[in-house]
């Protein structure tokens, strides 16, 4: 599992936070989500956001709702357990923990995928969605934002047609078999935010992908709040 924050976080705190670094360096990520949240917070989400225009979008959506503090803790602690559980039973997908949210990444080695120029979701990725809505069902106090990317392979105004269909063609599936539809956001980029080299074959492909941001919804906040200011 792919652990930490990403370059713009890096480079942000290491220049205005270096207390929040300090105390970061050796943490696990249920520490790191109190110490950025209590150092950062909406400044930290707002600096990301305002960069990830043409980058990781998810990521922007993961930090970008941070609490912070104790409670910020609390509510990394249960992401701890809930990406764990998504990397041991689809062990394809990337799966990135990053302050209290989480990054996951499908591609077409990572069992939720599309055939060429094609949106409907088809066999092998429904046995890996499935998988999926067992644990957005034990972990029900989550939202969940779902993104379409492509290649730049054909028109722009194509690609992000393309990507919104199967951006839009995950969400369906996922909540047409008994999630809620009020835990979802779904964006789309088309070639626009691509994460690999478009001039390979293997750059691509990678390309060719659907991420999600898992972050926390109210009910969870309001628990971490509650549950931490009782210590």
């Amino acid at each position: 599992m792919k652990r930490g924050l990403n370059t713009i976080a890096a480079v942000f705190m290491s220049a205005s936070l270096l207390v929040g670094c300090e105390a970061t360096k050796n943490a696990n990520n249920k520490q790191k989500g109190a110490v950025i949240g209590a150092t950062s917070g909406a400044v930290l989400g707002g600096v990301i956001g305002n960069n990830t225009k043409g980058g990781n979008t998810a990521l922007g959506a993961i930090i970008g709702g941070v609490v912070g503090g104790a409670a910020g803790g609390y509510i990394g602690s249960r992401m701890d357990k809930q990406a764990k559980q998504i990397e041991q039973e689809i062990p394809g997908a990337e799966v990135e923990r990053v302050g209290e949210g989480i990054n996951v990444t499908f591609d077409e080695s990572s069992g939720v995928y599309f055939d060429s120029e094609k949106y409907s979701v088809n066999a092998k990725s429904q046995e890996t969605l499935k998988k999926l809505i067992g644990i957005f069902k034990e972990y029900p106090d989550t939202n969940v934002l779902v993104e379409g990317h492509t290649d730049d392979t054909g028109s722009e105004s194509y690609n992000l047609t393309l990507s919104k269909n199967r951006a839009q063609a995950v969400t369906s599936y996922l909540v047409n078999n008994g999630l809620s539809s009020g835990r979802f956001d779904t964006k789309w980029y088309g070639e626009s935010q691509p994460k690999y080299d478009n001039t390979t074959e293997d750059g691509r492909a990678k390309n060719r992908r659907v991420e999600l941001a898992i972050v926390a919804n109210e009910k969870m906040k309001q628990e971490a709040e509650q549950a931490t200011s009782e210590e």
